[in-house]
């Protein structure tokens, strides 16, 4: 055994396991293996935003829901056994086209999922399922109207407003994006994975310009939408894509990725807030 390896066990022996995590912020399927000493980790999910589309069918141009936020805490793992992470791709804005869910993002298959948004008239934002655990819902875009702010870890996404500004949040969601009135619209913010902090604030509307939503918890912004171009993209992570203008025809803004992290001990750091933090 190196000296290294010698310092980290009797670091273990006498502290317990070291505090670690990992994040999954690329959309695909990984496979995590549960370190040597780790027998509990807390995990957050934060599912895909819905795109935006120019038009809908016969109907008016539609902003994409915001992705869901799941998370458990103190979860039992086996340390050396793998563990399934998928991560939801934002769903990309178009000039036209159907009804349709973002991906959603998980930890081992049902233990944390959260949902990605919807895009339809409606366009409601992503739930989601975490057993023991707490899900939050991203906010709403629909018809006309500016992409939704992903979901927070004690509240809800801010919603998108018709020609208006979209609406700031509490409990560290991000907030929904701005709607003009004429151009396309603003993408919702997004979400942090770094445990609650601050609310994203509405994106502006009104004119001819439209602000993104702001993320919320250190998550990005959403980009805003203008007079003569494609609406606005959703923040990572999780915010929803602003929907386009039909005369002339121009794409919504895609949606957010979705993302997942992990973080151990899981007895001693928990969501939203308890030493959830770096490392």
């Amino acid at each position: 055994m190196s000296g290294a390896q010698i310092a980290k066990f009797m670091n273990q022996r006498s502290f317990g396991t070291a505090p670690g995590s990992q994040s999954y912020t690329t959309a695909g399927t990984y496979c995590w293996v549960a370190p040597v000493g780790v027998t509990k980790v807390s995990v957050v999910a934060v599912g895909a935003g819905a795109g935006g589309l120019g038009i809908i069918s016969i109907c008016n141009p539609v902003g994409g829901g915001g992705g869901g936020l799941a998370y458990r805490n103190n979860f039992t793992v086996t340390p050396g056994n793998s563990y399934t992470v998928v991560v939801g791709a934002g769903q990309a804005g178009a000039s036209s086209g159907n009804a349709a869910t973002a991906p959603s993002s998980s930890f081992n298959s049902t233990t944390v999922v959260a949902n990605g948004g919807q895009r339809s008239t409606s366009s409601a934002g992503g739930g989601g399922s975490a057993p023991c655990g707490v899900v939050r819902t991203g906010g709403s875009g629909g018809s006309c109207k500016a992409g939704g702010g992903a979901a927070g870890y004690s509240g809800n996404g801010g919603i998108a407003v018709i020609q208006q500004s979209g609406t700031s949040v509490a409990g560290g969601g991000g907030g929904g994006g701005g709607s003009p009135t004429s151009g396309s619209m603003g993408g919702g913010g997004g979400v942090g994975l770094l445990g609650e902090g601050c609310s994203g604030a509405g994106g502006a509307g009104g004119g001819s310009n439209a602000g993104g939503g702001g993320g919320g918890s250190g998550g990005a912004s959403g980009t805003a939408g203008s007079l003569c171009a494609v609406g606005g993209n959703g923040g990572a992570y999780g915010g929803g894509g602003g929907s386009g203008i039909n005369s002339p025809r121009f794409a919504g803004g895609s949606g957010g990725v979705g993302a997942v992290r992990i973080v151990w001990p899981g007895c001693s750091r928990s969501f939203p807030s308890t030493c959830v933090g770096s490392p």
